[in-house]
């Protein structure tokens, strides 16, 4: 793959996160491993907590966080991360409904406004909302490149036949 500009992972949300530093330690320690400058973190800080939602924990070891305020954490630093490339995978399945919704808003932001995201997924709504361009991998070779829809269509017709005609029956 050849890439241009700052690519930003949505992918293992929480790297870089250490256990024992507070929610505000680890938006400046993993903010600094995705690759934000000191300045950049300071300026986008507010919104990053505020869209987490963790304000009063801000200031507690992240290993006393549950798990969803862990995820909401990590994943509102990497989604304010600015990068001309965005890679998702499946990270809306955290979360409560609302903080899916957000997460959904987001990435729909950093499409409209001209970034790539390449978003793995197996939720059809979230691909036709956020994807025009989808590829259908099965077994690991691309069986379909092209528009969402299409591509999507063939998909299906794939598993109506599965279903008539299962292997090995």
């Amino acid at each position: 793959a050849s890439i241009h500009g700052r690519v930003g992972s949505l992918l293992e949300v929480g790297t870089g996160f250490h256990g024992e530093l507070s929610g505000r330690e680890n938006v400046y320690l993993a903010g600094a491993i995705l690759g934000m400058r000191k300045a950049e973190i300071d300026r986008l800080f507010d919104e990053i907590v505020a869209f987490a939602g963790v304000e009063q924990f801000l200031d507690t070891p992240v290993k006393r966080y549950s798990s969803g305020m862990y995820i909401r954490l990590a994943f509102a630093l990497a989604a304010h991360v600015d990068a001309e490339i965005s890679l998702a995978d499946e990270v809306l399945a955290v979360g409560d409904v609302e903080f899916q919704a957000k997460c959904m808003n987001r990435m729909t932001g950093l499409v409209e406004s001209g970034s790539t995201l390449l978003f793995v997924s197996h939720d059809q709504a979230a691909i036709e909302r956020l994807c025009a361009r989808s590829i259908y991998l099965s077994q690991g070779i691309v069986r379909l490149d092209g528009p969402t829809k299409e591509v999507l269509a063939v998909y299906h017709q794939d598993l109506k036949l599965r279903e008539r005609h299962p292997r090995g029956s």
